[in-house]
């Protein structure tokens, strides 16, 4: 068996997360991507300042994280789970219905069942 550490939350839902929470780790995300584009640059600069060999191998895949990570970090920050399913397609089938009138059932014709207390 496996011990629960007494802090851990027991799923009892499939609810999604909050929005908060979900936009408080793309935060983060963003924020780890945009520190790993500084160490880029610092180590781009430290790489000139020594004169490693094959400055121009390193200097290249530095301005690629560079250039590549402020994308990617907005991409990411940006991102939002899908939405249901359900919502997209009722509201493509709302777009491309016919409108038809829906026939109108009087009680006498769909009679129904009345349960009382008493019963």
């Amino acid at each position: 068996m496996v011990k629960r550490q007494a802090y851990e939350p027991i799923l009892i839902t499939d609810a999604p997360r909050s929005q908060d929470d979900q936009l408080t780790s793309r935060q983060k995300q963003y924020l780890v991507m945009m520190l790993f584009r500084v160490a880029c640059v610092v180590i781009g600069a430290v790489l000139v300042m020594v004169g490693v060999p094959l400055l121009w191998l390193w200097l290249s895949l530095c301005a690629v994280g560079m250039v590549l990570l402020p994308w990617l970090a907005v991409l990411i920050a940006n991102d939002r789970p899908p939405k249901e399913e359900h919502r997209l397609v009722n509201r493509f089938r709302a777009r491309h219905r016919k409108e038809t009138p829906q026939p109108v059932i009087t009680a006498a014709e769909h009679p129904h069942k009345i349960i009382d207390a008493e019963d």
